[in-house]
């Protein structure tokens, strides 16, 4: 029996030790979850405090239950690390690094890179290496594989390789991460075959697809169409304010046609792990191979443009009272990327905080999930939301609308409100203070 189809009796027996690199929103749930599922699994990641607060049994992640990781490492079923040596015992290694983007706006592959060079220092017969963070069409082929053969193993001889984009979404909690299908295609058919073999065993359903380059595409895809979709809903959004219209309403009334379309709204901007570099990854792409990503470009520069709409409202609202941005006290409520998480990868908030900084408002800012935020390397800390602090604040910005936020008692106690998400929705009293995007 060749090692390689040794591998998928010792998947199917539970004996396939698992690796995953890279233990945040991504990696971590993902580990657990094959833990659920009968595997030993051993978790690795630079971070030495992730590391320690794993192995005590703690979780750093809102999504996943301090409770659900101690269980698994009392039971001996799952192992943090941050020595890559243990990488050689692992039969199927998970990627999951971050894919963000340089400050030219350029995929910075440094984290994956780092994980390629650690596995290919231990790669041996009968592995199978599998790609999970976001990336541009080719990747897996283009810049994993070779790396990998530079061992002088061959990929489908000796070694199987396989990309698998991760699908998760924090906080949400009407999907969780097994019920989400997951696209799975290899670098050879038999890779492609033994991925949708593991991943069967967590998750309800596997989807192939017939490359590694379509696995990689089909995420694009996905968070391309959001952002392309909220470009347009933050364009009309834009319209609206000029026209002197009620976006939420004219979105509200289009969303009850029962065929042809499909709601998004409006915001401050785009944020989070996905949707604001995903299309990036792809256009960068593109670029390389002389195609100009027309839709994707007119949305990046709508949606990155709408911090400054927001601080400029800001500054609008404020004269109508007769005051400038320098001096006012402006508090801004959430700064997270969405509600109910931590996450400040990306946020508006933070393009917001620094334009109304520079411009010498005296900022300040509630969070229920994030107690500091750094700009430009200054540290500035939340403030509780307390009822002197709302009607202290010459303007109220709802940058976040986390549902641990009363935002009746919000519209009661300020002067005025800036509401960039339709928080204020079902506010009853007081809506003559609110303001709209």
């Amino acid at each position: 029996m060749s090692r390689l189809a040794d591998l998928a009796e010792r998947i199917d027996s539970r004996d396939a030790r698992i690796g995953v690199i890279g233990l945040g929103y991504v990696g971590l749930p993902l580990s657990l979850e094959f833990t659920k599922a009968g595997f030993n699994v051993t978790g690795f990641d630079v971070d030495a405090e992730k590391v320690r607060v794993l192995s005590s049994g703690g979780s750093y992640i809102e999504d996943v239950d301090a409770a659900e990781v101690k269980t698994a490492v009392d039971a001996g079923t799952f192992t943090a690390t941050a020595d890559f040596g243990a990488l050689a015992a692992a039969d199927i290694i998970n990627v999951c690094v971050p894919t963000p983007l340089t400050r030219s706006k350029d995929p910075d592959v440094s984290h994956m890179l780092s994980a390629v060079d650690e596995i290919r220092k231990r790669l041996r017969g009968g592995q199978l290496v599998i790609l999970g963070s976001t990336t541009y069409p080719g990747t897996t082929h283009e810049l994993f594989l070779p790396l990998l053969e530079e061992t002088g193993l061959r990929c489908g001889d000796d070694f199987l390789l396989a990309f698998a984009p991760e699908r998760i979404d924090p906080a949400n909690t009407t999907f969780a991460v097994h019920e989400v299908p997951k696209v799975v295609g290899g670098e050879t058919p038999e890779a492609t075959e033994i991925a949708c073999q593991v991943f069967s065993t967590v998750f309800d359903t596997v989807v192939p697809v017939t490359s590694t380059q379509s696995a990689e595409m089909v995420k694009l895809l996905e968070n391309t169409f959001r952002a392309i979709n909220i470009g347009l809903a933050n364009e009309v959004a834009l319209m609206c304010d000029r026209l002197g219209m009620d976006v939420w309403e004219v979105i509200d009334a289009a969303a009850t046609k029962p065929y042809g379309f499909m709601k998004f709204t409006p915001g401050p901007g785009l944020g989070g792990h996905c949707i604001p570099v995903d299309p990036t990854y792809l256009s960068w792409k593109m670029k390389s191979l002389g195609f100009n990503a027309r839709f994707i470009e007119l949305a990046t520069d709508i949606n990155s443009h709408m911090p400054e709409h927001v601080a400029t409202k800001v500054s609008e609202l404020l004269n109508e009272e007769r005051l400038a941005v320098n001096g006012a006290r402006v508090l801004l409520i959430g700064v997270a990327y969405k509600p109910d998480v931590a996450d400040m990868r990306e946020s508006p908030a933070l393009d917001i905080m620094k334009i109304l900084l520079d411009k010498g408002a005296d900022l300040r800012f509630h969070d229920p999930h994030v107690p500091e935020v750094a700009i430009e390397g200054v540290s500035h800390k939340a403030v509780e939301l307390t009822d002197q602090e709302l009607s202290a604040a010459d303007l109220v910005v709802i940058v976040t609308d986390h549902s641990a936020v009363d935002f009746d008692r919000v519209v009661a106690q300020a002067q005025r409100v800036y509401d960039t998400r339709n928080a204020t929705r079902n506010v009853s009293d007081g809506l003559e203070k609110v303001h709209k995007l």
